[in-house]
């Protein structure tokens, strides 16, 4: 039997990817949590062969446990599920220790094959995943492509001066939300999950003087 653990923020999701491996006749449900921290503490305690791991999660999103599982060693895999399948998004849970990446529309079949696929060792990845990636790391093997767009850049300077999105959005007459979509997008870029860790990045990168 395959232990599975799932780990997803969303309950009714959460619960139809315990159901879909609570059906397989391969699979057992380990357990479940809602959460990056609690998530983490299950994979540790309970030692899976696979986690389901959603790729946003919060505070500690899916990323921030695969390194944790790498740094401690675990022969726990993670298959990583998410509503976003952009370059980014998909390039970075890879570089995490990601095995695999499925989006959410996925069939109880393709995720029950996933699972399987990469504890063969395979990297199995969504076939929208697999092609924002490969565009991704055509862009960023261009050397006259900026990492960050002009407006990712202001984002970084102004979190660098300690703004908050209220003062960003008035400084640059623009909602908090769309600030707040700006924020997501240079967090997901340096690989970090909140502003003090994206200016420390940038400043180890040369973003920042």
């Amino acid at each position: 039997m395959i232990r599975v653990v799932v780990v997803d923020d969303h309950p009714l999701y959460r619960q139809a990817l315990a159901d879909t491996v609570g059906a397989a006749p391969e699979l057992q449900l380990a357990g479940a949590a809602g959460d990056g921290d609690a998530g983490l503490k299950l994979i540790r305690d309970l030692d899976p062969d696979v986690a389901i791991v959603d790729v946003r999660l919060g505070r500690h999103d899916g990323p921030d446990i695969a390194r944790a599982i790498e740094q401690s060693s675990l022969r726990t895999r993670i298959l990583f599920i998410s509503a976003h399948d952009d370059g980014a998004t998909v390039h970075r849970a890879l570089a995490a220790g990601g095995n695999g990446f499925l989006t959410k529309d996925a069939g109880s079949i393709e995720i029950r094959r996933a699972i399987i696929g990469i504890l063969r060792g395979e990297v199995v990845l969504a076939p929208s995943a697999q092609a924002q990636l490969t565009a991704e790391l055509r862009r960023q093997c261009l050397p006259e492509h900026p990492l960050l767009t002009e407006r990712e850049q202001q984002m970084l300077e102004h979190i660098a001066e300690g703004q908050t999105v209220a003062e960003i959005a008035t400084d640059l007459y623009l909602s908090q939300a769309t600030v707040k979509c700006h924020l997501r997008s240079l967090y997901a870029k340096l690989e970090v999950g909140e502003r003090a860790a994206a200016v420390a990045t940038a400043m180890r990168r040369g973003l920042l003087s």
